[in-house]
């Protein structure tokens, strides 16, 4: 950098919460991933980048840089514990946009920068002084009050919300003093979105007028007996230390340590097809088609970038207590458990992780000592190093352990020596450049018994991973606990940056692990961890199991002192050796009904578009959203055209299926195209991809990713198949039986209402379940007055949309859009329902109050949702937080429920001598492979263990119902 270059520093922190809170709630419509944090954050980042080049508001900047917060202790930590300790837990649903955030920024080809051990603002503060240093300006992006010590001549604070910039005058304006006075005022002040304690009583008009008449702090510390007001002087004398504590708190680090120099942060030109196929991975297709056209790169052909949505949002923007970054003084949200936090970290200060303490076991004897080591202590932390995260397809490079805090072992198995090709190969026994190894046979029969002794504790995270790696290898470890699962059953929702180890280890141990990014390098220089050095990976791997067991020490506690044992114990920790076998199993899918679906699909796909073009009168891309607009509303002049800010026609899914609603047929058969060709892709050509040896596919489920407890799926996500279209049910026929097996389906009949029924006591339906009846057509005859005898099938529609439309909080726009009739009826329906059946109201008013009172709602079975945002100054963050709570007990007593059906399931079918397997968990419905002559007392036997499955501890005053069918695939048997 040199003289008359222009720095841009943004604040990446306080931007991913600014964007957040300043647009309503969005989800990804494929996989309903929440993205409203990152739409906003890429449009503002895009409107900067794009306008900062206009130097008619300034000057265009030269380097750039996007600076974030990272989750780890600071030195301001050390000197004070309470630092930041008042923080709130950031929203469930911003939670999993932190990477994707970050990942944007790297797809805008701009710096990312963060730095363990610093804030965003030291890191900021360094940077800036480097550029004065070289002669340049600096812009730094934010509204945080805290860098407006840094503004000078040559530094400007940019609230990019407001378009409005702060100079010397405009601070000295705001709040009396001049920049270089405001590390004075705030010590003053304090500052209570960081728990910076101040002096009580001094407000900054106070503070500003005491500095005018001082000069400084030290100034005014030492005369304070001159201050004529008596409180006043009192406080100032009493709280001088504080004073200058609260001093040294406030004041920018601007000799932080720092991994990317300053002249990195040249600004390169933007990789269009980067950032297109980043943003077309988001589904943002606005952006998309404005980045387009800005950069002039054509977005067909273009893929979509692979971007890993469940990788953990490591650290960010969290304070060591577990706490987000950025200023929000202006919400009103509950405090997370900080205190106890704190008092394990001060905990763990005794008995510090000592990396250099760690062994390498390589021999029988030193194993066969660490296992009777185990047995002396009664725990063992085990974790595997894998080749693969897929642990259907995973080998063993090698085993960690630990048996104490500290006191922990790394076992390798495979290990190779750097750039040998195989592997695997060389490593059993062999040296092969790495030194000897016991070979993984030799290891597991000295595991085996202590893995399945119930007087040794088995303590693993996401063991669900670890337990099937060894249960393929015909070891099933028992008993366990698994620490990720104690975290959700404490936390759900509130949890910080989900409940992965690490996170886990910053926020309960203040320990930052090593990251496999760190052992294994990242790009092209990674490597397998089977070709580290063997030393490194002891390291990181016998770390793993240290911090385990050490997080297990912290929070198996919590579960009796927030009184959630019976939670974790009852529906977390025993499903994990049912989902396990599950995943094994996998489901049978037919290869070439997959190929004649992607063939059919194709031809019909061709004949959309030979149609598209009919109507449109000429050829075109049908996939080129420009193109689109251009036929039809330049061509056509079909109504209701609304231009996006680059000029382009918008063709979004609501445009086009309103113009379909008012029967154009272009736009008919565009949204027809659309889904066609998804289901193509996302489907029918994917999943032979998934499919084993045997044509089996083995999907993945998640237990700690929603609020509610209900399962996920992944890898690939069977839950999502579609099952109200012709094309969507025909691909779940591909998924068929084994030879001399039957598929059969289970599924629960309307849980969700009979729940509601059960919780809001509506005598109504509650009658009506219990007698039989149609609930659906009852409804429509308590609103519409109509009898039931003769109903049309449109009333009954109509009824079915607003029961289910209650239960998630539907709003009379939505209910309109759906049921395409006008506003006004809709609110109509909804008054009515509730005039009609007005304890529905009742339980949502009284949930809505519970999660005020106390940050949380509770399923049937005592499963906590937290909602710290339920009381956000922002009403559609509010709103959106009061939907979630009045639908999360239905939702989740529901997950709860078939949680506790899978759970017996097994045990059940074992004591009847059936040997009926279950494959599948989609939502409400559980699928089973069956021998052909045992369906018929397989059925029943299903039945009542799903219809009971809430039974004891529950009873409902409505049947639970269930439907199961037999057939040959899964389409026909559901």
């Amino acid at each position: 950098m040199q003289k008359g270059d222009h720095l841009f520093l943004v604040d990446g922190s306080a931007y991913i919460f600014r964007a957040y809170h300043a647009l309503p709630p969005l989800t990804r419509k494929s996989d309903g991933l929440p993205v409203g944090a990152v739409s906003g954050f890429c449009n503002m980042l895009w409107k900067l980048v794009e306008e900062s080049k206009d130097t008619s508001v300034g000057v265009a900047p030269t380097h750039f840089a996007v600076i974030f917060d990272h989750s780890s202790t600071t030195f301001r930590n050390a000197l004070f514990e309470g630092y930041k300790a008042n923080r709130t837990a950031p929203p469930e649903d911003l939670v999993p946009q932190f990477a994707l955030i970050r990942e944007a920024v790297r797809a805008f080809d701009l710096p990312c920068i963060e730095k363990q051990g610093f804030e965003a603002d030291d890191l900021i503060a360094t940077y800036t002084r480097l550029a004065l240093e070289a002669g340049g300006d600096v812009t730094i992006v934010s509204s945080d009050k805290d860098l407006m010590q840094l503004v000078g001549p040559c530094v400007t604070l940019y609230d990019q919300m407001k378009d409005k910039r702060l100079g010397p005058a405009e601070v000295f304006e705001k709040f009396g003093v001049y920049p270089e006075k405001m590390i004075d005022l705030q010590a003053l002040v304090g500052d209570t979105s960081d728990n910076v304690p101040g002096i009580p009583g001094i407000g900054p008009k106070t503070a500003a007028q005491l500095l005018d008449t001082f000069g400084d702090l030290e100034t005014l510390l030492a005369r304070a007996a001159e201050i004529p007001q008596a409180k006043r002087r009192e406080n100032i004398i009493a709280f001088a230390d504080q004073a200058r504590l609260s001093r040294t708190l406030v004041t920018l680090d601007v000799n932080t340590p720092f991994d990317v120099p300053l002249d990195a942060l040249a600004i390169e030109h933007t990789d269009g097809e980067r950032l297109i196929a980043y943003l077309k991975a988001m589904e943002f297709t606005t952006l998309t088609r404005r980045v387009s056209a800005k950069l002039g790169t054509e977005v067909a052909g273009i893929e979509a970038a692979q971007i890993d949505v469940d990788a953990p949002a490591r650290g960010p923007d969290l304070d060591p207590t577990g706490t987000p970054g950025g200023d929000k003084s202006d919400a009103d949200l509950p405090l997370t458990p900080a205190a106890f936090a704190a008092g394990r970290m001060a905990q763990m200060a005794d008995r510090p992780v000592d990396r250099t303490a760690y062994t390498t076991i390589r021999d029988q004897a030193g194993l066969e000592a660490f296992i009777a080591r185990a047995y002396e202590t009664g725990i063992l932390s085990f974790d595997v190093e894998t080749t693969a995260l897929d642990a259907m397809h995973a080998e063993i490079v090698g085993l960690a352990l630990a048996v104490s805090p500290g006191e922990a072992a790394y076992v390798p198995l495979a290990h190779v020596a750097e750039g040998d090709g195989d592997l695997l190969g060389g490593g059993q026994g062999a040296d092969g450049g790495v030194g000897p190894q016991l070979s993984e046979a030799l290891a597991l029969d000295l595991l085996r018994p202590v893995l399945t002794d119930g007087a040794v504790l088995k303590i693993g995270q996401n063991f669900k991973y670890d337990y099937l790696v060894m249960l393929r290898r015909g070891i099933a470890i028992a008993p366990f606990d698994d620490t990720m699962l104690i975290s959700y059953a404490l936390d759900a929702s509130s949890s910080l940056d989900g409940h992965g180890m690490d996170e886990l280890s910053e926020r309960f141990l203040g320990h930052k692990p090593i990251s496999y990014k760190e052992l294994c390098g990242s790009g092209r220089g990674a490597r397998a961890i089977a070709a580290c050095p063997i030393d490194k990976v002891t390291e990181y791997a016998a770390e793993d199991a240290d911090v385990t067991l050490r997080l297990w020490e912290v929070l198996k506690p919590r579960l009796v002192a927030d009184g959630l044992t019976h939670v974790y114990e009852r529906l977390e920790r025993p499903l994990v050796p049912v989902l396990a076998r599950m995943e094994e199993r996998g489901i049978r899918v037919d290869r070439q009904i997959l190929s004649r679906l992607s063939g059919r699909f194709a031809q019909k796909a061709a004949s959309l578009e030979a149609d598209i073009h009919g109507f449109a009168g000429e050829s075109f891309n049908p996939g080129s959203p420009k193109q689109l607009g251009e036929i039809l509303f330049g061509k056509l002049g079909l109504p209701g055209g609304k231009r996006t800010r680059t000029g382009q026609w918008s063709t979004d899914a609501r445009t086009l299926e309103d113009l379909a609603a008012e029967g154009h047929e272009l736009p008919r058969r565009i949204v027809e195209w659309r889904q066609l060709t998804k289901l193509k892709g996302t489907y029918t050509d994917a999943l032979p991809g998934h499919m084993d040896a045997q044509g089996r596919i083995h999907t993945s489920y998640s237990m700690a990713s929603t609020t509610t407890g209900r399962l996920s799926s992944s890898e690939p996500n069977l839950q999502n198949i579609p099952v109200r279209t012709e094309e969507g049910r025909a691909i779940r026929t591909a998924f068929i039986a084994a030879p001399g097996m039957t598929l059969v389906s289970a599924d629960y009949s309307q849980i969700e209402l009979r729940i509601l029924a059960h919780m809001a006591e509506i005598p109504q339906l509650s009658e009506a379940f219990r007698q039989g009846i149609d609930i659906h057509a009852m409804t429509a005859s308590e609103m519409f007055n109509t009898p039931v005898e003769g109903m049309e099938p449109s009333v009954r529609r109509r009824a079915k949309a607003i029961n289910f439309g209650i239960i998630y909080g539907i709003s009379a726009f939505g209910l309109a859009a759906q049921l395409s009739i006008p506003r006004e009826e809709a609110a109509l329906y909804i008054r009515r329902y509730f005039e009609r059946f007005p304890g529905i109201r009742d339980y949502m008013d009284a949930m809505k109050a519970q999660a005020k009172a106390q940050g949380y709602v509770e399923t049937l079975f005592g499963r906590r949702a937290h909602y710290p945002d339920i009381r956000h100054a922002n009403p559609s963050v509010r709103a959106f937080n009061e939907r979630a709570a009045i639908n999360a007990p239905i939702q989740g007593t529901a997950a709860d429920i078939i949680r506790r059906a899978m759970i017996r399931m097994e045990p059940e079918l074992a004591a009847a001598g059936l040997s009926a397997r279950m494959l599948l968990q989609v939502h409400d419905e559980l699928v089973f492979e069956v021998p052909e002559d045992e369906v018929e007392r397989t059925i029943p036997l299903v039945r009542e263990v799903m219809e009971r499955a809430a039974e004891p501890v529950i009873q409902l005053s409505v049947p639970l119902v269930v439907d199961a069918r037999a057939a040959a695939n899964w389409e026909e048997a559901h």
